[in-house]
């Protein structure tokens, strides 16, 4: 009787221990599931909190690589060997106007200074020569001076003629517009015959192996755009397609918003930082094609680095 009242007693203490064993472990298993639980959020927390700025953005040339090719003077057009989407070389022909009349006065203007020249070269002569006749008394001192003053007036009349040939050398190189730069035609503005004012726009000229992007980012997003931050840039008519861009330039200044929002709802007098995306490979976009960009901002930045 009492060895059995001692194994219901040993069994007791068994199935008590064992209670406790399983209470034990599943307190230990609930404390590390929530401590994993806690790190996941944050770590999820920390990664919706980071900024992810997307903008819109145009296809823009550097600056000094889009010009509007015009003409100083006024004319008649009579050559224009260009076309739209050409690609010509720097020093190329752009626009060329008539000079037939320009030509005739640079030559009338040239035979006149080689005319001044002899004239100059005898009165230098005859000067010379009254000046040592009036050392001797043989002319008087006003004879001389009307010699003297006569080069003068020879002389004169040379430097104008001159001062009129480099003028029409000048007018006439201003009758052929070469391209500054090697680039490609976007627009052809007029066509040969046509009689022009100065400062007609003819053309305009890009370099489109020079481009990048002009996103406008929000006012309230500028402090988290920091230069070299990466890029993924998105354009309409080429869905599923990122390409890789940097930041290169944030302005100092904002600006007012140049692009309308698609949506709606957005609002439209916010002011926006004007910033300069590089693209990081060659894309299919083109001069003025709108795009999307997402910027990665600095606190992204940071978090990608840490452990």
């Amino acid at each position: 009787m009492k060895t059995t009242r001692t194994q219901k007693s040993l069994l007791i203490f068994a199935a008590l221990g064992a209670l406790v064993f399983t209470i034990s472990t599943w307190q230990f298993n609930s404390l590390a599931s929530n401590r994993t639980s806690k790190a996941t959020y944050v770590t999820a927390h920390a990664t919706c909190s980071a900024p992810r700025i997307v903008a819109e953005g145009r296809v823009a040339n550097y600056p000094g690589m889009s010009v509007e090719i015009s003409s100083e003077i006024a004319g008649l057009l009579v050559r224009l060997p260009i076309e739209e989407n050409q690609l010509v070389e720097k020093g190329a022909l752009i626009a060329e106007l008539d000079s037939e009349e320009l030509r005739a006065s640079l030559v009338e203007g040239k035979a006149s200074v080689i005319e001044l020249d002899a004239e100059q070269c005898l009165a230098e002569s005859e000067t010379a020569r009254n000046q040592r006749l009036a050392k001797t008394g043989a002319i008087s001192r006003q004879e001389l001076d009307r010699v003297i003053c006569a080069l003068a007036v020879i002389r004169a009349r040379r430097e104008s003629a001159t001062a009129t040939v480099a003028r029409l050398e000048a007018r006439l190189a201003k009758t052929r517009i070469t391209a500054p730069f090697s680039g490609v035609v976007l627009h052809r503005r007029v066509e040969p015959g046509e009689a022009i004012d100065a400062y007609t726009r003819l053309a305009t000229l890009a370099d489109l192996s020079r481009v990048r992007i002009e996103a406008e980012v929000d006012e309230y997003d500028a402090g988290h755009v920091k230069v070299g931050a990466p890029v993924k840039i998105a354009a309409e008519g080429f869905p599923g397609q990122t390409w890789r861009g940097v930041v290169e330039e944030v302005p100092s200044v904002v600006v007012d918003k140049g692009l309308q929002p698609v949506d709606p709802s957005r609002p439209v007098d916010v002011r926006v930082l004007l910033v300069k995306i590089a693209f990081q490979e060659s894309t299919p976009l083109k001069l003025g094609q709108r795009t999307e960009v997402e910027i990665a901002g600095e606190e992204s930045q940071q978090a990608r680095r840490a452990p």
